[in-house]
């Protein structure tokens, strides 16, 4: 996994992190689903990189 991706995913993971507490702090069910998805695809994307990594090796 690529240093790049390892951020990017990360911060995909934060962004989902917060609008999912947002969405809770406001009653906003659509902005808590959303920062749920994208903790998920973040959550996927990251177990992808680490497959690619283990045929590398």
């Amino acid at each position: 996994m690529g240093l790049d991706d390892k951020i990017k995913n990360q911060a995909e993971d934060l962004t989902g992190k917060a609008k999912e507490g947002t969405g809770k702090a406001t009653d906003n069910e659509k902005l808590e689903a959303e920062g749920k998805g994208d903790q998920a695809s973040s959550d996927i994307k990251q177990a992808g990189e680490k497959v690619k990594d283990a045929f590398k090796h």
